[in-house]
């Protein structure tokens, strides 16, 4: 997300470093063009013209343009401005309330609402360790109970038995009695959703709310949607009253101005955000964070916090053990490739990084990406496991039958050997001498 934004903000500031000393003006023409780039990327127009206006106000004041950099306060100026328009506040779910706690979700059809239904029902249950009931309200759509029920089945969670016939608000009545019968501590009610507002869906899901009177009401809405998605939130708001915004399909929206409009628009904030299509892709929205990717800062925090989720730290701890002593072997790289994987979308990864959004056509060139995870894997797995634990016997005869074994050819097989040997040479210096003997090996290019 935010990657076209990212890279007119970089170019901006890049400008403005390169400047030294900046003059009011010098301030003004790159208010313009941040402006511009934040239309571009469907950010509302009173949202645009209140941030332009707080941010060029502090901006030009005397203590920026008379720093020692002013450059960098006036990227300080829009970080924390940023941060102030889509925060600031790190919002958790509310669970401070009776159990069984109801969570009621709203939304438009095609927004990815009872997906997301199951992924937060597998997040309260694996990071707040509740006994989570989730019920499906929606029976306008074939299959929409049916399809919540598969995904608490993925995630082990209960999910309400459906009856044929009843309402929506007769199922939202069952689903709390079952959930104090039951010991439940949350019970999530997926509403049904329509292709557009209309007095019918407002008038259902309202009586929903006065039912079971919900501790969270949170709107899920589309990032891919642009414009359309804040025009949602706003109605969805005035009329049922929303505590908070779940952003949808957040890694295939390069723009990101939806989300920089909805907290603005609406006073709510935004909770979490669907970040793939795996149950386990729902993150906390961190506005200090998503500042800082905005502004090629990256997140770094994000990605520790994403590795320590699943990365297997007794194995990490193994491996790093035996490359200390110069025993790292192909089976160690496969390992280490297999944690990567469970990381995630390789794109999203690096993106957390600091600078990377300067490196892009770098990265294209190298062809950094899951794909070539797979078929470092592909060649390793092509292997025998005498010769994953001895490289040395892999000679030319060999590498042929693993690149034809792995759907590669010899110069893949030969550029993943060269990496492992740069790695295992590196963790071996690293073992000799601590952190003195991290001197990359002659020929290693970064």
């Amino acid at each position: 997300m935010f990657d076209s934004l990212s890279d007119r903000f970089g170019d901006i500031f890049n400008r403005l470093k390169k400047r030294g000393a900046l003059s009011e003006s010098d301030v003004s023409e790159a208010m313009r063009e941040i402006r511009v780039a934040l239309l571009e990327a469907d950010v509302a127009l009173p949202v645009v013209k209140e941030f332009i206006d707080s941010v060029k106000e502090q901006a030009i004041g005397h203590e920026v343009l008379k720093s020692v950099t002013p450059g960098q306060m006036v990227i300080k100026v829009v970080n924390d401005h940023l941060i102030e328009m889509l925060g600031p506040e790190d919002a958790e779910i509310n669970l401070a309330a009776t159990v069984p706690v109801p969570i009621l979700m709203v939304g438009l059809q095609g927004t990815g609402k009872t997906t997301t239904t199951g992924k937060l029902a597998l997040r309260l249950k694996n990071r707040d360790r509740k006994k989570v009931l989730v019920a499906g309200l929606d029976v306008a759509r074939p299959a929409a109970q049916e399809q919540l029920a598969q995904l608490a089945k993925q995630a082990e969670v209960e999910s309400l038995a459906s009856v044929f016939g009843e309402q929506p608000v007769g199922i939202a009545k069952r689903a709390m009695d079952t959930g104090r019968r039951e010991g439940f501590d949350v019970v999530i009610l997926d509403t049904a959703g329509r292709l557009a507002i209309d007095h019918e869906l407002m008038s259902e899901v309202a009586e929903i709310r006065n039912l079971v009177a919900p501790a969270e009401t949170l709107l899920v809405a589309d990032a891919l949607s642009g414009q359309d998605a804040v025009n949602v939130a706003k109605e969805f708001n005035e009329k049922i009253g929303i505590t908070g915004i779940v952003l949808t399909r957040v890694d295939g929206d390069a723009r990101g101005g939806a989300a920089l409009s909805m907290r603005s628009v609406t006073g709510c904030p935004i909770k979490l955000m669907g970040v793939g299509e795996k149950l386990d892709a729902l993150e906390s929205f961190q506005a200090e964070r998503i500042a800082g990717r905005i502004l090629g800062m990256g997140d770094v925090v994000g990605l520790v916090e994403k590795a320590a989720e699943v990365v297997d730290q007794e194995k990490a701890e193994k491996i790093a053990k035996r490359a200390m002593k110069g025993q790292f072997t192909l089976e160690d790289l496969q390992e280490q490739l297999a944690q990567v994987k469970k990381m995630g979308d390789l794109g999203g990864l690096m993106g957390m990084l600091p600078g990377v959004g300067k490196m892009k056509k770098q990265i294209e060139e190298a062809n950094i990406d899951d794909r070539m995870i797979a078929r470092q894997e592909a060649i390793i797995l092509s292997m025998t496991p005498k010769e994953r634990r001895n490289p040395k016997l892999l000679n030319a005869k060999r590498r042929k039958r693993i690149a034809a074994g792995s759907g590669t050819n010899v110069q893949d097989v030969n550029r993943l050997l060269k990496q492992y040997q740069q790695m295992s040479s590196m963790m071996k210096k690293m073992g000799k001498k601590g952190m003195q003997g991290m001197m990359p090996p002659p020929g290693m290019k970064f």
